[in-house]
């Protein structure tokens, strides 16, 4: 942690992280010696970085020049090509019409990609499957640059089909060193953006890996790169690799690099700032183990991945020690905000071989445990456990390919998990009870006893909850010594136990006929969440009529599309009074820094427009309204 914080602007990045004046103002006030950008915003900015050096200040990362090179795709792929490293074809021309650009791709030959040349991270790019779809493409991919890089200019590339992204770390000094640390292979990805990363990359042959190595530090050395940095290549299923572009700063997934060589890249950038060697040599690095990072968001992946924000009202994580590196900047209570990028937190591990590093991973999701937006911790799960992804079968089209079977249809609740949680709701129930029987200050009062043990009588009870869709009723009876009867669809369970406290959540420890088990309970509103090593489940509580009538439920409704977080809007495509088919594009919302179409739900005429270009829309704002026909009083249309 820093000693010292200092108020740099308010949350929008434009105006506080992206400041340049505001940030060296405060490093020039303090007495900094060096500034560190991080991962993004000025990382890669070499009007920045030349700042810090008319300022006398030092950035930590490499020269401008360097940036500059590697930052626009075209002429990275010009001094690649030079220094022998193998790029893949395309066009990088000047001429950005959209004729030529539709002309390079035909003669590239379709599916291609359109990529802004001072892109990254998937922003300001576009896979082109056709002709027919190259302006539509084009025209989003340049919007998107221009809202993120401030530039619009785009290349075009053949697109490799089921191609793998890995990458190389490399690191260089002011004495002209540079060594690689060998590669990772982020190739597993959604809208374009890793999701999981591993080192090193499986199946991968040592001569294989050699060469990975020596082609990225023949790229670091062409443009005098000092610091860290990331040489990332397209790799087909021949192992044939491609240069695709070069990060110039310390890249998200780092930690699976210091994981597997034992090294402190940050402190390496630190001293080679500071103009000190490199502290070892190439032939004294050592790869041993492996690792994965597994990326923890705010999104909800059975909606195409939709970003998110919200409170964090639960939150519990599995334990760190010398394997398992949790990096986060949350805590339960705080927000996820939508100003930036809805990462939660990193979940990187560590085991002597992959197997071993594989099921770390999976045990330590089931230990990360979310309440209060939606998360990917779930999908990670299911991503982890695919028998593809244990065997090494990686490629950016892997999502897609298995889609089935990771997003596979909800089946019904095993009866002891609901059993679990009207046991739960019972112990919660007792202990509100013993709470108020404190408060009133009678604890002998018969009504602080919420079993409703009565001598002479069996007391008996329905606990109704829903799963799904569907309703479950449980008839729960006291069996005594802190034990319950539960009947579930003509089955019997005998169940006890009792509740933890500890942490944002509180721990079940309970015995089902015989078998003992331990979730975490997390009660928000009317969801109860179990968290179990079988992974984390959601029973809903039924909500009373009298509530869902004040909520308008079963109301037809008159609205049209919603936004699905909050954000910006960024274009409108329509009018009132315009007819609309499903599926047409209605307008653009621009939201954790990504493009989004919002498009017509059902064919019909658009009442009214709410929102016009440059509006903040909040999640749930209906955007559109249809116009609803009336029937006259024959009951004929009017």
């Amino acid at each position: 942690m820093a000693d010292e914080s200092y108020n740099i602007g308010p949350a929008p990045s434009q105006e506080s992280y992206l400041n340049m004046k505001k940030i060296m103002s405060v490093a020039k006030d303090t007495g900094a010696q060096a500034i560190h950008p991080g991962y993004g915003f000025l990382s890669e900015n070499t009007e920045f970085a030349d700042l810090c050096q008319e300022e006398g200040v030092i950035f930590i990362g490499p020269p401008s020049s360097a940036i500059r090179d590697m930052g626009i795709k075209s002429t990275s792929k010009h001094i690649m090509s030079a220094a022998g490293v193998p790029i893949i074809k395309g066009y990088h021309g000047e001429d950005q019409s959209v004729e030529r650009l539709k002309a390079e791709a035909e003669k590239i030959g379709y599916p291609v990609m359109v990529k802004a040349v001072r892109g990254g991270g998937g922003k300001g790019m576009r896979i082109v499957m056709t002709e027919a779809e190259f302006d539509a493409q084009l025209e989003s991919a340049k919007r998107e640059a221009l809202k993120s890089f401030n530039d619009e200019i785009m290349l075009v590339e053949k697109f490799v089909d089921t191609p793998r992204h890995v990458e190389v770390q490399v690191f260089g000094d002011q004495h002209g060193n540079v060594v690689y640390l060998f590669e990772r292979d982020c190739s597993v990805q959604r809208r374009h953006q890793k999701i999981i990363e591993e080192a090193p990359a499986p199946g991968l042959t040592e001569e294989v890996r050699r060469r990975l190595g020596e082609a990225a530090v023949r790229a670091a050395k062409a443009v005098n790169y000092v610091g860290a940095g990331t040489v990332e290549f397209i790799m087909d299923k021949d192992q044939n690799f491609f240069f695709m572009e070069m990060n110039t700063r310390l890249q998200v997934e780092h930690p699976v690099t210091e994981m597997v060589t034992h090294t402190d890249l940050v402190e390496w950038q630190i001293k080679a700032a500071a103009g000190e060697p490199l502290p070892v040599t190439q032939e004294e690095i050592r790869l041993t183990g492996h690792a994965f990072e597994a990326r923890i968001y705010a999104e909800d992946p059975a909606n195409n991945f939709m970003p998110g924000a919200g409170p964090l009202v639960h939150l519990a994580t599995p334990a760190a020690d010398d394997t398992v590196r949790i990096e986060t900047g949350v805590r339960a209570g705080d927000e996820v905000s939508i100003h930036y990028d809805p990462m939660i937190a990193k979940l990187v591990v560590w085991g002597p071989d992959r197997p071993a590093a594989l099921n770390k991973l999976k045990h330590c999701l089931t230990q990360y445990n979310i309440v209060g937006l939606a998360n990917n911790v779930t999908f990670l799960s299911q991503l982890s456990s695919h028998s593809e992804f244990a065997a090494g079968n990686v490629h950016t089209g892997f999502i897609d390919l298995h889609e089935s079977q990771l997003f596979p249809e909800r089946q019904p609740l095993p009866h002891e998990l609901l059993c679990q949680a009207a046991l739960a709701l019972l112990l919660m129930e007792e202990d509100q009870m013993r709470l108020s029987s404190v408060m009133s200050q009678d604890p002998f009062s018969p009504f602080a006893n919420a079993t409703g043990r009565r001598l002479n009588h069996t007391f008996t009870r329905k606990v109704a909850l829903n799963d799904g869709e569907n309703k479950v009723q449980i008839h729960i009876s006291y069996g005594g010594e802190d034990t319950y009867n539960m009947q579930i669809a003509g089955h019997s369970y005998e169940v006890s136990g009792f509740l933890h406290s500890g942490g944002s959540m509180e721990e079940l420890r309970c015995t089902i006929d015989g078998s003992r088990s331990t979730a975490r309970i997390a009660l928000h509103g009317n969801s109860l969440h179990v968290f179990s090593m079988d992974g984390p489940r959601e029973v809903q509580l039924p909500t009373p009529k009298y509530v869902e009538k004040l909520r308008g439920r079963g109301a037809g409704s008159t609205g049209g599309a919603v936004a699905p977080m909050p954000g910006v809007i960024e274009k409108v495509y329509v009018n009132d009074g315009d007819t609309v088919e499903k599926g047409d594009p209605l307008m653009v919302m621009i939201a954790m820094k990504m493009e989004h179409v919002i498009k017509a739900p059902e064919a019909g005429v658009l009442e009214r427009v709410l929102f016009k270009e440059g509006d903040k829309v909040d999640k749930g704002s209906e955007l559109v309204v249809y116009h609803q026909e009336q029937e006259d009083s024959n009951g004929e249309e009017a």
